[in-house]
């Protein structure tokens, strides 16, 4: 099931997951100096607050049995949807949530006539990036953006034509 997050409670909840999805995913990728400082930085609960409040960013949580998973968030540009993050436990991957999740994101496209879905991924990513090949996302460009303390992100743009 995927829910919209609204209340400080899920934001909570986001926050925990991504702590969690963080270190066990990113730490051989950027070093846990720079999880700490992005999650501080992009994933606290004032930054996920201030997001959803005043920057125009849709979060959802994804649960299975009433416990949650995972969680993606958007946001909806004026001809495309940005999809600024996409989420799963470890324990939960490859059994379909997050395609799910990403189908869900599509009809979200579709339903607000967007004609296409954006993304930054580390380049490093490699799992992730199988993943959105297989989904027909295709590598646009590639960028590293300072978001300082002397850190990067070296993404690909990765797009999806809906």
């Amino acid at each position: 099931m995927i829910k919209i997050v609204k209340s400080d409670i899920q934001i909570k909840e986001v926050v925990a997951l991504a702590k969690e999805i963080w270190v066990e995913h990113y730490t051989k990728i950027i070093g846990i100096k720079q999880i700490n400082y992005m999650m501080e930085k992009f994933q606290s609960v004032k930054a996920v607050a201030t997001q959803i409040k005043n920057e125009g960013y849709l979060y959802y949580l994804i649960e299975e049995n009433n416990s949650n998973i995972g969680y993606f968030a958007v946001l909806l540009r004026e001809d495309e949807l940005y999809l600024s993050k996409c989420y799963i436990l470890s324990s939960k991957r490859g059994k379909g949530y997050g395609k799910e999740a990403m189908n869900y994101i599509v009809n979200l496209c579709i339903e607000k006539d967007l004609k296409k879905i954006t993304l930054n991924v580390n380049k490093h990513n490699t799992k992730s990036i199988a993943a959105y090949k297989k989904l027909n996302y295709k590598i646009i460009d590639s960028v590293v953006n300072d978001i300082g303390n002397g850190f990067v992100m070296d993404d690909y743009i990765m797009e999806k034509k809906v």
